[in-house]
């Protein structure tokens, strides 16, 4: 009787490897140590729980009453669990107000991040692909504006928009908002990364316009870092109290963050609006997390990642 015998391959570095060291402590490089885990670990509890315990401590007030959020501890229940009632009162205030200024924050910070995404996508794609003279003292003014507050710029742009008529309206918040110095400076260097000059080439030999390779190329590569720019620009309107404060009188006008500081600054003559104000804080950092778990998706490598061979 023949035994039929089974081909096997050579033995590569990884096998031998494996071979030696089955529980796989090899492969374990630096900063794969027990030591450094617990470490980082440990830092990023850290850094976890400074992030979540303000979040914690807004649902919380958001369920008490004005008498329970000054007489009880304010990381525990109250005596009497009032969050609906006082959600209710937040969306029926002054004829529904708050949903007024719940959508004037989604108008300013969804169309701004979108629009300022998208400029910032373009800008940088340009600054990156296309050699033209001038273009490192264009990107030297872009990281200047990367350094320059936006509170520095609030009292000029108003005198501007004074000067144009355009003060108080939706487009002294908005137009401001569609320009991001720190959006283009991280698409031009992703794009100088991540977008390869031979897929470029090959899509001009197809007969590629340079705007369809930008649009089918282009901006597909360069996701990960147009959802981070969205979402930096979406987070940053969306906070942003200080250029709404100088721009805008018209309390219909009002972007969240205003509005909710105009209930606060009205709590020491009248308590009642303790109340509306923590159930519109917990309602307005709601957009904001699902922003964040919708679109934490989309920050992984990019779609076209190994097409190129070197």
């Amino acid at each position: 009787m023949t035994t039929a015998t089974v081909p096997t391959r050579p033995l590569g570095p990884a096998d031998r490897a494996e071979a030696a060291d089955p529980a796989g402590r090899a492969g374990r490089g630096p900063g794969r140590r027990p030591a450094t885990t617990i470490l980082v670990t440990g830092i990023l509890v850290v850094v976890a729980v400074y992030f979540l315990v303000p979040v914690y401590w807004v649902v919380v007030a958001a369920t008490k009453t004005t008498d329970d959020l000054f007489g009880t501890n304010g990381f525990l229940l109250g005596e009497q669990f009032a969050l609906f009632e006082n959600l209710r009162a937040v969306l029926g205030y002054d004829d529904g107000i708050f949903v007024r200024w719940f959508l004037n924050s989604v108008v300013y910070a969804g169309v701004g991040a979108l629009v300022a995404t998208y400029l910032a996508a373009a800008a940088g794609y340009a600054l990156a692909k296309y050699r033209f003279r001038g273009s490192n003292l264009v990107f030297g003014l872009v990281l200047g504006g990367v350094l320059v507050p936006g509170t520095a710029t609030a009292l000029p742009l108003f005198l501007l928009f004074s000067q144009l008529g355009l003060a108080n309206t939706y487009w002294s918040v908005l137009i401001p908002s569609l320009v991001s110095p720190f959006g283009l400076f991280l698409c031009r260097i992703y794009a100088d990364a991540t977008v390869d000059g031979s897929l470029v080439e090959a899509a001009r030999i197809d007969g590629a316009g340079e705007l369809r390779i930008f649009h089918t190329i282009g901006l597909r590569i360069m996701t990960p870092a147009l959802v981070t720019v969205f979402l930096f620009q979406l987070i940053g309107i969306w906070n942003n109290y200080f250029l709404p404060l100088v721009m805008l009188s018209d309390q219909e006008l009002y972007p969240i963050t205003l509005g909710l500081n105009n209930w606060r600054s009205q709590t020491d003559r009248l308590p009642e609006f303790y109340e509306l104000t923590t159930g519109g804080v917990l309602l307005s950092v709601i957009p904001l997390a699902v922003a964040m778990i919708v679109l934490q998706r989309f920050w992984r490598g990019g779609l076209t990642e190994g097409a190129v061979k070197a």
